[in-house]
């Protein structure tokens, strides 16, 4: 898998394929087929004539559908491809943001219904209270000259934005921080449970939120001050709403795969960094966990 490989192309290959939105689409017995085809692989029961090409294609399809920790299916809408951060009220935005942080998260311990009512209600009252509290407080700063006010208010989106996402991230994956989470050696068994483990996954997951938004809030508006220039959309106005629409839509579509590439999924961290209690279970130097996305 290429995902697995140290480089940060390799992930980014890895993850267009995750990111693919026609993988939303494939039936229950497709999906079905791709595991039992890469269970025969796994065993060396290979049916004759099946290429490369389509255990390729079989592992993608798992990769973007099945979580890693649980084997099941993740919720269609809640799928890295079905992942929009734009276009909605910002408390369903957040809302659907709380929802895919929690169904790509570390699933190694179980997370009580109580504990993921806290922290939807959490992440989505903190991170609607950041974006829309920032933004009135500019709003309201009459002692600012208009042109500064003007400034601050086009600089003020991105840190709000910003500082929801890791608010909802570290919230919505609060019970990670105390539970902790599995670290596995190179054999892929379980060596113990790591807190610190859990906080550098949520710290690196935190940070691609912190990433992803970026090209979002800097390439359409430069895209968009030359489109406007051109003839044709200066004498058919109603044509720069859709026409930003799909500048953003295609901006987010290769943002998206470079943020989540910054961090290998499945991440490896120095057992020396960890619990005494891991290092005493292991003969590892160094232990693998799943970051989650």
């Amino acid at each position: 898998c290429a995902e697995n490989c140290g480089s940060f192309l390799g992930r980014l290959r890895h993850f267009v394929d995750i990111i693919d939105p026609s993988t939303l689409f494939v039936s229950e017995k497709r999906l079905k087929e791709c595991m039992k085809l890469l269970d025969d692989y796994k065993h060396g029961e290979l049916p004759p004539g099946v290429s490369d090409l389509q255990l390729w294609e079989a592992q993608k399809i798992k990769q973007a559908i099945i979580h890693p920790d649980t084997g099941e299916k993740i919720f269609m809408p809640f799928r890295m491809s079905g992942y929009v951060p734009f276009g909605t009220p910002i408390w369903l935005n957040q809302s659907h943001n709380a929802c895919v942080n929690y169904a790509n998260r570390n699933a190694t311990k179980p997370t009580p219904t109580s504990k993921f009512l806290q922290g939807y209600v959490g992440a989505v009252t903190s991170a609607v209270s950041i974006a829309v509290g920032l933004n009135v407080l500019i709003q309201k700063a009459h002692k600012l000259s208009p042109a500064t006010r003007m400034i601050i208010q086009r600089l003020v989106p991105f840190p709000a934005v910003a500082s929801a996402n890791i608010c909802n991230v570290c919230l919505m994956r609060h019970n990670e921080l105390s539970e902790g989470i599995d670290v596995l050696d190179s054999n892929g068994n379980v060596v113990g449970s790591s807190k610190i483990a859990a906080r550098h996954a949520i710290m690196e997951t935190a940070f691609t939120r912190v990433v992803l938004p970026m090209p979002i809030f800097v390439l359409p508006p430069i895209i968009m001050s030359y489109l406007e220039r051109l003839r044709f959309l200066q004498s058919n106005r109603r044509l720069l709403l859709p026409i930003h629409s799909l500048v953003c839509l295609v901006t987010f579509g290769l943002s998206l795969p470079v943020a989540i590439s910054l961090f290998p999924q499945m991440s490896q961290i120095e057992v020396s960094c960890l619990e005494p209690e891991i290092a005493m279970a292991t003969d590892c130097k160094v232990v693998t966990y799943n970051k989650g996305l």
